[in-house]
């Protein structure tokens, strides 16, 4: 039988409060928003009043690290799971403050009704209404007087027992001698144990991904800074969304005074919506840069100051790990490296994060011009690696699948055999002429609009400076920044009415950019009907100008060229649909070969 790693312990509230107070157990995400609505914190405090049981807290124990001087420093607990509950009990009992989604620090004020034993979220109306007490707070503070508060209770609510009011307020106060069950974790399991362990015990059974573990590594950390570097991810992924947010972060006196706050202040001037990281995002590209590795368990490891070779945990380790990691943070946030990284997506054609099918594809390629940079690869060089790494990850979908595997193989062969070199040798054995001709058009026979596919042969066009299907003027980035439609070059009712089911009519080699004008002109006519009054319009046949404004055969050709629409639909345009969609893949593909050539 396997040893038991774990112990299970009940603990009133109030020791579990005070040990909070004194640091005995952290709670990482203290000084992260609050994300639960009041009416949670009301539901918590009643069942609490009632004696129901309000599920167990996980905690995690840091591993013992040796100190320089050779003695030893006991780790703390993490608090891994029950965080919410725990913010909640310390805000509506001691009166403490929460940070709202915005930041802004706000006081959560529960009520409680003595008479009908009941709670709620203190409004305007409770609080002119004498039979609530409009805050418990003020019954849990050190120097409340329970006597005194039920007579001043009583005073504006004559009629009641001083005796009923007394018990209640009793009642209420020794909420805090509940015992809550703290399952403590030993320091040595693994981050997939103790994740198995959190969904077991967890009745929602919502996983940690690696990165909170990260993210409360660093929370609850002091020593080296720790708190700060978590604010400094939080904040530049929320100001990446809200530059606005900025007036929030400058009240923070004690974030502003740190050297993160004048690297991240360019960002309240910026609307890129390209990249907008996560915090998963921004210790995946830093701590893959930096370490040279990609599994975030081993950061979580290194943090804790684990060496890998003798299996013992030292604190010189956790410092240098801190150190390394707080660097790559700088490396993230740079002006200069982050602009100059977006920009290098845009050139590709990229142009609107409606075009952006993977997050991980732009972790991976942020790792590569971070790495070049570092590494003095010339500009136009790396500016060509990074485009064409972002091209081959989404067309290929390198990091898709098992990412984290993925980050830590490919960093480990770019250190190991240069940036170039790496990337060169990937594209020579995935990129092959039989991935163009035979493979992608295969996987091109979807009816994802969001298919990276798609959305790549979109950023070809961008990048070609195709104009939009029968348009003259119009240009498809013109069309992709303002307003787009995407037409059925055999329309979506014709197909209908032939019995294609949405799949069928919904491919994406059926579908052309096109701007709104031209997409209603055609409506659900026959595309043999249109394509026939088309040839019209270009060669004299009609003097109206029936789609678009194009009256030139050659030019009519060459936009349906650019648009991968076979040239025979201009002479026969009788051409079978499933025809149709098998010659389009090819030429689309074909399209995307050339695209990723010019990269």
């Amino acid at each position: 039988m396997p040893p038991q790693r774990y112990s299970v312990t009940p603990q009133p509230i109030e020791t579990l409060l005070t040990w909070i107070k004194s640091g005995e157990i952290a709670i990482p995400e203290i000084q992260r928003p609050f994300v639960w609505d009041a009416t949670k914190v009301r539901n918590l405090l009643d069942s609490l009043y009632r004696g129901y049981p309000v599920g167990y807290l996980i905690a995690w124990k840091n591993p013992d690290v040796k100190l320089k001087n050779g003695r030893t420093s006991e780790g703390k607990r993490i608090l891994i799971d029950g965080q919410q509950r725990v913010t909640a009990l310390m805000a509506s009992l001691l009166g403490q403050s929460v940070l709202t989604k915005d930041y802004q620090s706000v006081k959560l004020r529960i009520a409680f009704h003595p008479l009908e034993e009941k709670f709620e979220v203190t409004n305007p109306a409770i609080q002119k209404d004498p039979a609530w007490l409009h805050d418990i707070s003020n019954i849990f503070a050190p120097d409340a007087d329970l006597f005194e508060i039920a007579q001043a209770y009583l005073g504006v609510n004559p009629g009641q027992t001083t005796k009923l009011v007394f018990a209640r307020l009793q009642q209420l106060l020794k909420l805090v001698n509940n015992q809550v069950g703290i399952i403590e974790l030993a320091s040595d399991l693994d981050i997939e144990t103790v994740t198995e362990i959190f969904i077991r015990v967890n009745s929602e059974g919502v996983a940690l991904s690696q990165a909170d573990f990260v993210m409360s590594k660093i929370a609850a950390n002091e020593t080296y800074g720790g708190n700060t570097l978590r604010k400094a991810i939080d904040y530049f992924c929320h100001l990446a969304e809200h530059p606005g947010f900025l007036s929030t972060v400058e009240k923070d006196t004690a974030f502003t005074s740190s050297d993160f706050y004048p690297k991240m202040k360019w960002l309240s001037n910026v609307v890129d919506d390209i990249y907008g990281p996560s915090y998963t995002d921004m210790l995946r590209v830093a701590f893959t840069s930096q370490f040279g590795r990609g599994r975030l368990q081993d950061l979580v490891a290194l943090l804790s100051g684990r060496n890998f070779e003798t299996k013992q945990h030292e604190d010189a380790i956790a410092e240098a790990s801190f150190a390394s990691l707080s660097h790559g943070i700088h490396q993230f946030i740079n002006e200069t490296h982050f602009k100059r990284f977006t920009m290098i997506i845009r050139s590709a054609g990229f142009i609107s994060s409606r075009l952006i099918s993977s997050q991980n594809a732009l972790n991976a390629a942020y790792v590569v011009y971070i790495h070049g940079r570092a590494k003095g690869t010339p500009p136009e060089q790396l500016e060509s690696l990074v485009r064409r790494w972002y091209a081959l990850s989404i067309l290929t979908g390198r990091y898709s699948g098992s990412s984290e595997s993925a980050f830590d193989r490919d960093i480990r062969q770019i250190n190991e055999r240069g940036l170039a070199t790496h990337i060169g040798e990937v594209i020579s054995a995935t990129l092959t002429d039989s991935f163009w001709t035979e493979l992608l058009p295969q996987q091109m026979d979807t009816s994802s609009g969001n298919s990276p596919f798609f959305l790549a042969y979109q950023a070809a066009q961008v990048k070609a400076n195709d104009r939009g299907f029968l348009s003259q003027d119009l240009t498809v980035q013109d069309l992709l920044l303002h307003k787009v439609d995407v037409h059925h070059t055999y329309p979506a009712d014709f197909l209908k009415n032939q019995g294609l089911n949405k799949g069928k009519y919904n491919q994406i080699a059926n579908f052309v950019l096109a701007q709104s004008e031209i997409n209603i002109a055609i409506g659900n006519t026959d595309p043999q009907i249109y394509f026939e009054r088309l040839k019209k319009q270009v060669t004299g046949g009609t003097p109206e100008k029936t789609y678009g404004g194009i009256t030139d055969e050659a030019e009519l050709r060459a936009n349906l060229r650019v648009h991968c629409i076979p040239e025979t639909m201009l002479d026969d345009p009788s051409m079978p649909y499933q025809t149709f969609l098998q010659q389009r893949r090819k030429l689309m593909a074909l399209k995307l070969q050339a695209w990723f050539g010019r990269l």
